[in-house]
This record gives structure tokens, sequence and C-alpha cells, in this order.
């Protein structure tokens, strides 16, 4: 029989009605509209894309949303006073930097996000955050992560006492996910490019999530008969093909439950980052 098919649209529906609900309440009690500004630099076609989309997102649930574009010259000091600019604004609760950033500023990624107040990283990136994550205290969460574990919640999935292992230690997914998985009292092993017996320590997850980059790496042999498959990649083998790191097709007639890709995870990212934002609404009012 073939896995349950977890539909990425089903669960970012119901992320953003209850973020809608929040932001209504938070206007109506305290006359605080959550707000989300998003830097772009330089012209990028992907990242132009994925900016109209969390502009449409805020847009149906009543956030206000600012997108600030900066030319592709941009340096880091004009870039760091941008977002020091947005750190003070009230009107601003998230703040997000879009990613890849031109070549010239590129290798100073980390100290440009660092620079956003971690109370408004809607990203869940800045140290501060992710030792609130490791530490098991509340903070802001990176959304895909975050997204994967609140839809396995909603999907009945069990994760307490259950074996989970992740495919891949990025500090986007694959960390954030051992710790959230960690906090729901699940068993959780962490592979990687370095790790032996690879198939064998997958054949024993009950949730198994790939977050690799990979075309199809996870095949059924790697698959315990019955798991849910999260799959997190997004590989593009065409020009209008995505595939993702799980051989769908093949690995559907194993598992109990399985993501799409495109229709899966990818969903669910711009609903937890309007989560993020209003919980960081929440938390400024509640000061």
């Amino acid at each position: 029989m073939s896995a349950r098919i977890l539909e990425g649209k089903v669960f970012a529906q119901q992320f953003k009605d209850d973020a809608g609900r929040r932001a209504e309440v938070l206007r109506e009690k305290y006359g605080v509209n959550p707000g989300l500004a998003v830097i772009i630099v330089g012209s990028n076609p992907a990242s132009q894309v994925y900016v109209r989309n969390k502009n449409k997102s805020c847009e149906a649930l009543g956030i206000y949303s600012e997108v600030v574009e900066m030319p592709e010259t941009t340096s880091k000091q004009e870039l760091i006073a941008k977002i020091d600019e947005l750190n003070l604004d009230k009107r601003i609760h998230g703040i997000l930097v879009q990613l890849p950033l031109p070549a010239q500023i590129a290798k100073d990624e980390a100290e440009i996000l660092n620079r956003i107040d971690p109370a408004k990283d809607v990203d869940g990136f800045h140290p501060v955050n992710v030792g609130r994550l490791v530490t098991g205290e509340d903070g802001l969460v990176p959304c895909t992560p975050a997204g994967c574990i609140r839809m396995l919640e909603l999907a009945d999935i069990p994760l307490d006492g259950k074996r989970a292992v992740v495919i891949g230690r990025s500090n986007i997914v694959g960390k954030p996910m051992l710790h959230l998985l960690l906090a729901k009292n699940a068993t959780v092993t962490i592979c990687h490019s370095h790790t032996e017996n690879l198939a064998a320590i997958t054949r024993e997850a009950d949730i198994l999530v790939a977050a690799i980059g990979k075309p199809n790496f996870v095949t059924a042999d790697m698959v315990k008969p019955g798991a849910a498959v999260i799959d997190v990649g997004i590989n593009r083998i065409a020009p209008k093909k995505l595939v993702g790191d799980v051989d769908f097709e093949a690995v559907k007639e194993v598992a109990g439950a399985i993501t799409p890709v495109p229709g899966g995870v990818g969903l669910l990212t711009v609903a937890m980052l309007m989560q993020n934002v209003v919980k960081a609404a929440e938390k400024a009012v509640c000061k």
C-alpha cells in the first residue's frame, strides 16, 4: 500500500490561519500590527520570487510588509546601517536578509546576519536564538525545521520515544531539526557525508528527514517499512523539473507517510515565517 502523502499546502494553510488569528488579536487588543522587513540586495531572479511570495503571504494575513531593495553594489557598511535602522523601527518585528548576497559581501554573511536584533531574527539564525534552541529555551526557530515538526504533530505522527534520523548537518535544517526532535523526546541520529553504513542507520528510523541537496539520494532500500519520510531537498534537474532528496516514486511504496517535492516542505517555510513574525510581535508587546 502506498504511503500517505503529506501535502504541504494543507499544513501551510493551517499555520497561516493560526498566524492570521493571532495577528488580529494583536491589532484589536494592543493596536499593534506585526511587521516584516525583507532586505534584498541586487537582482537575483530566484530571490525576487521568494521575496514576492513572502510579501503576498503578509498581505493575505494583514501583516505589515516592507521590502527594502538595495543595489548590487551595496557595501557591508551600507547593509549593516540599514539593519541597524530596522532594528530601531517599532513597526518592524521581523527582519530578514534574503540570501545569497552579492559576491563582494557574501564573505561577510555571518557578520551581517548577526547584526539583526535577536528579537527580530525571524530566520532563527542568530547565535542567541541558536543557543536558546540548544538549551531548550523559548526563541525564534528556523522556519523549515519548525514547519516539519509542526506538520508531523498535526499529522498525528508520534515522535515521543521514536527513532529519528536526519541526513544533513546544515545550520539551517539539519542541526535545528536534531534539537527540535530531541525536544519532542525522539532518539535522534544525525548523518552526513562522512557517515559509514548510512543505509543501515536510516533503516532504523521511524522518522527519516533528508536535507542534503542530492537529487533522489534516499532510495527505497534505505527506508524502514512504515516510516515517515520528510524530504527537505529541492533540486532542479531540468529547467522545469524539481525533485527532492528522496526517490519519491520508489520510497512511497515503502514509507507510511511521505512529503512530495514540489508541494511538500517548501510550502511550510513561508507559513512558518509568518508564525515567527507574529511570535516576535507578541514578545515585543509582552516586554
